[in-house]
């Protein structure tokens, strides 16, 4: 039937569904895919047009129109009514002309490519003018290694039939969507051997927090189901896509933020006989301890997400596959996201919890919002009937038949899946906060049992016993006032560093390493210099279980700290991040694994071994040698030139000299490459000789804490003395005046990181009136911080 069945390449404006307010030519998009190096399977398309011919020419419509109305009026079940309307699917037959052209494509395809029965990916795609605003992800049906004429049509038979499984029937009675409004695109495609190979999940955009300047990118051995399954936990990748462009590229920039190892348990391949076209198997220990994706190619996945990107002029939803054979990459489906590209810039929820508890199960993120309720553990969807509404919905995994009760649920937790599958997917679309790929919450979770389900501490999401009390906030940034004072925010965790980003902050003040050291690596790194110093055997094997996969165990500290400072630094890019060394003392550093064989006891750690004096001695200056090398990757590597190295505690002009030769000697020179290194002023010698420290960095930055116990003499870990305690003080505040002034004199920037400005009124109007240049806040008191900066702007000096 001509027009009804059409190559790729030739499908124009008018043959496909409307996306993003314009009709968008899938062969236009493949010629320019084409041209940008992207491979896109050889295949063709059936219009919406045939689905209704299909309709038409078995006289069915009537019949769904009767079965929808007996669902609606409640006379028949949900179940009765998904099974009634695909029999007549299944018990129809294709118009003559429309099987005949179905048949003369797919010899076509065949001798493009060698062979007479071609395997087949037979994909759904469903039509309606409202597609940037619903994903139909999932609702229907794809079948993989299709081969055969016959086998050809009952497939695409099944793909029409599954425009009416439970599932899309009660998505589309949620959505609104007229059934039979709502058509059907029948793609088929050379299989790529991805059942040898891989695939995955791509978004053009963070699906968590919305950012949009990262690509997402799941991976997972064999067929590409598992991951859209949710049944296994992928690998993941972050992409910051504003340096994958040809400059970058040529100055050997490699954006890669994020680089999470999935436990990948089991993968799906062909089948060897029988009926089943597919089967699921276990993966070995090699292919679940390995990264699918090496970083060329997580690169290449990236560019092409930013290539669609901008084909659509929105956010994409796509799916990539690796064939085992050749080790090529293809494009092989590609959708609107529909959750956060619809979310406005300026207007977003917080929620803090306001008490802590008793962690049972933890895992990605999805959402940002908090809930409680009573869990209800659900193992299979042929029980999904005793769901009771307003619960935590608790099970392995979800696919689309879950739906109807995951909309009614106060939360969702799963023990499989990752950020791009199906559960997280419907779960962002609902508006219902999950933690999936948690791996025992089924195990863990009692039926009935009271808890609290976070997703608001970045992109871990937690599971706590019990209520646990929270608040919401509405947040309008369109109302926040402009200062001259810069204000930037303080940040910890490479988790969060996404969740503030809609922030207007002019950048990261202090960015602590510790965090990512103390959270992520874990392990002290003298112990990954000299492991072989590390004598108690379960410390060692602790050591080798986190440095597996790592010829040299320091590549694992540098590997880790890197990332996790580049995904601090991509939400503000190119504003200054400012990246404070470490700053542990040794009883802290003890606490690392591997730590005790490596530092002594000291009767005031708080003044004793730490910040700068630790960088250029004998028993640490070949682990400040990995800290060195992980920001020089940052900068050099992955291309954040925008981030700052910050000195902290550093005692005397020559101790800042040895810390800046021992930098040099490690690739960190100053004013090369355009690298900054500001030096935290929060001793009083820093203040009396501030002439001679600003001689030496680009900049300080007061550290209120460490300098109001070192005026004071008052510990400031003292429940006795906090009283005393007080950034108020009069010759606190004389030595911030002055520290303020000196810094000028020399030329150099000057602020301050804490929350005496956000706790202190006064404080605040205190800092503006002696001209500091920025303050740097924690996200989470930026928002009501920010206008008393801007008041303190407001009022004459000593109003």
């Amino acid at each position: 039937m001509p027009g009804h069945v059409l190559w790729f390449e030739e499908i124009g404006m008018a043959d496909v569904p409307r996306v993003g307010g314009k009709n968008a030519s899938l062969g236009e998009l493949i010629g320019a895919l084409k041209t940008r190096g992207v491979r896109v399977p050889d295949g063709f398309a059936t219009t919406a047009e045939a689905y209704r011919l299909f309709i038409d020419a078995n006289g069915i419509e009537s019949g769904i129109r009767e079965r929808l109305d007996a669902f609606r009026a409640g006379t028949a079940t949900l179940r009765e009514t998904g099974e009634a309307i695909r029999e007549l699917f299944l018990g129809g037959e294709f118009p003559p002309d429309l099987a005949e052209a179905l048949r003369d494509h797919y010899r076509e395809l065949g001798r493009r490519s060698g062979t007479d029965r071609l395997s087949v990916a037979v994909r759904s795609s469903a039509t309606a003018e409202d597609l940037p605003d619903a994903s139909f992800a999932g609702q229907q049906e794809t079948f993989l290694n299709v081969a055969g004429e016959r086998e050809l049509l009952d497939a695409c038979r099944r793909c029409y039939a599954s425009l009416f499984t439970d599932r899309a029937i009660s998505y589309r009675e949620v959505k609104g969507f007229d059934h039979l409004d709502v058509a059907l695109s029948i793609g088929v495609q050379r299989m790529v051997r991805s059942d040898i190979g891989a695939s995955g999940v791509m978004f053009s955009i963070d699906t968590d927090s919305g950012f949009p300047r990262a690509a997402v990118i799941s991976a997972a051995w064999g067929l590409g189901e598992t991951v859209v399954q949710g049944s296994i936990n992928p690998d993941k990748y972050l992409v910051f896509k504003p340096l994958l462009g040809e400059a970058p590229a040529a100055a050997g920039i490699r954006p890669i933020i994020e680089k999470t190892l999935g436990a990948k348990e089991r993968k799906m391949v062909y089948s060897r006989g029988g009926h089943a076209r597919t089967r699921t198997v276990d993966t070995s220990e090699a292919e679940r301890s390995a990264f699918v994706l090496t970083d060329e190619e997580i690169l290449t996945l990236g560019r092409w997400a930013v290539t669609v990107e901008e084909h659509y002029g929105r956010p994409m939803d796509m799916e990539w596959a690796r064939d085992g054979e050749t080790g090529e990459l293809f494009m092989v489906q590609a959708r609107p996201e529909t959750v956060q590209s619809r979310k406005g810039g300026s207007r977003f929820t917080v929620h803090r919890l306001l008490e802590t508890g008793r962690v049972l199960a933890a895992g990605a993120a999805i959402g940002d919002s908090i809930a409680q309720g009573t869990a209800c553990v659900i193992r299979s969807a042929a029980d999904i009937e005793g769901f009771r509404d307003g619960a935590i919905l608790v099970t392995e995994m979800t696919d689309p038949d879950w739906v109807p009760i995951m909309k009614r649920a106060a939360g969702i937790v799963t023990d499989h899946g990752g950020p791009t599958s199906h559960a997280a997917i419907v779960s962002r679309e609902l508006g219902v906060p999950a933690v999936v790929g948690t791996g025992n919450a089924t195990a863990v979770l009692q039926e009935g049992q009271s808890v609290t389900l976070s997703c608001a501490e970045g992109d871990q999401g937690r599971v706590y016993a019990g209520s646990l009390a929270f608040e919401t906030e509405d947040v309008d940034l369109g109302e926040l006032p402009e200062t001259r004072t810069r204000i930037m925010v303080n940040i910890a965790s490479p988790a969060a560093a996404f969740q503030w980003w809609r922030l207007p902050a002019d950048g990261v003040g202090l960015a602590r390493m510790e965090f990512i050291i103390s959270s992520l690596i874990r392990v002290h790194p003298m112990a990954l210099v000299h492991p072989e110093r590390v004598t108690d055997p379960g410390e060692a094997a602790q050591i080798r279980e986190l440095t597996r996969g790592y010829a040299d165990p320091r590549d694992y500290f540098v590997d880790v700290l890197a990332l996790g400072i580049a995904k601090i630094a991509a939400p503000y890019h190119p504003r200054p991040v400012i990246v404070r060394l470490s700053d542990f003392k040794t009883n802290e550093y003890a606490h690392l694994v591997g730590g005790t064989a490596f530092e002594e006891a000291e009767e005031n750690p708080m003044l004793g071994f730490r910040g700068a004096s630790r960088y250029y001695d004998e028993r640490y200056r070949e682990g400040f040698a990995l800290e060195c090398r992980a920001l020089k990757r940052v900068r050099e590597r992955l291309g954040f030139g925008n981030v700052i190295v910050m000195v902290p505690f550093c005692r005397t002009p020559q101790e800042a000299d040895k810390v800046l030769a021992v930098m040099a000697e490690n690739g960190l020179v100053r004013g090369e490459n355009g690298l900054q290194v500001y030096m935290m002023c929060e001793i009083p010698a820093n203040v009396v000789l501030a002439g001679k420290f600003a001689a030496r960095f680009d900049g300080f930055s007061i550290g209120s804490n460490d300098l109001t116990q070192l005026v004071l003499g008052v510990d400031r870990d003292s429940g006795r003395l906090a009283a005393l305690f007080d950034e108020r003080d009069e010759a606190v505040m004389a030595m911030i005046s002055e520290a303020i002034r000196q810094a000028h004199v020399a030329g150099i920037t000057i602020g301050i990181c804490g929350q005496g400005p956000s706790n202190h009124p006064e404080f605040a109007q205190f800092l503006v009136g002696e001209g500091i240049d920025s303050i740097s806040l924690n996200p989470d008191s930026y928002l009501r911080t920010v206008p008393l900066i801007a008041e303190a702007e407001r009022r004459p000096a000593g109003g």
